[in-house]
């Protein structure tokens, strides 16, 4: 098997597109290059990646796999050369951190500032994601270090405790469920909801959460981070779930009420992986240090 980057894009690039044509096009090659490189690849392997059709290509199962790869490899590549242009600019390393939201918007800002001020040759690419996918990207090798929730999956890595995280349900003194001593998520669902940005990590879970009722969620209006969501609720918009964290700074300031949700789910306990701490470079194993300092 002989394959080099301009193969896989040129792979990648034909699926995208879904006809050669247009694949050697965006590849910058010629049909009959391009044609030519595909047959190679389907030769070395002795087995067909492509189906052929009037509508164009679809992959085979095999065709498929080498897709998953070649996109890995691509993303692996655009790092590498943002990694190498960061040195270039006389910076000394990046750590690629992805976390959910209550753990950016909670907890991190005070560490990252802290650690950064540490090392000013260092930056941190924090991305928001769920915590299932930011497993699976600490397993394909995408990002250094994760901050998940205990609820997901990971027992192939490394995880050390980070926070404790519990999910509270908030709703202004006056709501119907204020009345109730131990109100429950699927109790809250025939209320309108305040919530954050729909791609949010917090609100896909929450979404989740009540598919697996059999339930959807009303969303009357969604807010910019917890402390909008906490003066909606607090107004009167509708009942929220937010992190026990981002509700303590405001007891006693604005007319609302919280309740512990007793779901196992929302008991949450936030932790940091990585696939093999040991295997950091200093700097990011600095970062590790940093961010297990508070508890």
């Amino acid at each position: 098997m002989h394959f080099d980057l301009t193969d896989l894009s040129l792979f990648r690039h034909t699926l995208e597109c879904g006809n050669i044509t247009a694949g050697a096009r965006r590849s910058h090659l010629s049909l009959p290059a391009a044609s030519a490189r595909i047959r190679a690849m389907e030769t070395s392997l002795g087995i067909a990646l492509l189906e052929r059709n009037r509508r164009g290509v679809q992959p085979t199962p095999a065709g498929q796999a080498l897709l998953q790869h070649a996109r890995l490899i691509a993303q692996q590549v655009e790092r590498l050369q943002y990694d190498l242009g960061q040195y270039a600019q006389g910076q000394q390393g990046q750590v690629r951190l992805l976390c959910n939201t209550a753990a950016l918007t909670e907890y991190l800002p005070e560490l990252l500032a802290a650690y950064l001020v540490a090392f000013p040759g260092v930056s941190v690419d924090v991305q928001e994601q769920p915590s299932l996918r930011i497993v699976q990207a600490i397993t394909q090798g995408t990002a250094d270090l994760g901050i998940i929730s205990t609820a997901a999956p990971s027992e192939h890595l490394q995880v050390r405790p980070f926070r404790q995280d519990p999910l509270v349900l908030i709703m202004p003194l006056a709501h119907p469920l204020a009345a109730e001593p131990s109100p429950r998520f699927v109790d809250s669902l025939v209320h309108g909801h305040v919530g954050l940005a729909a791609d949010s990590a917090l609100a896909l879970h929450l979404e989740e959460q009540a598919l697996r009722l059999g339930r959807r969620m009303q969303v009357r209006v969604r807010a910019e981070g917890f402390d909008g969501v906490i003066r909606m609720v607090a107004g009167g918009a509708g009942v929220g779930v937010v992190p026990l964290a981002s509700v303590r700074r405001w007891e006693g300031v604005l007319p609302l009420r919280w309740v512990a949700l007793e779901e196992d789910w929302a008991n949450r306990r936030l932790q940091l992986c990585a696939r093999d701490f040991t295997g950091l470079p200093g700097y990011a194993a600095a970062l590790v240090e940093r961010l297990g300092l508070e508890e």
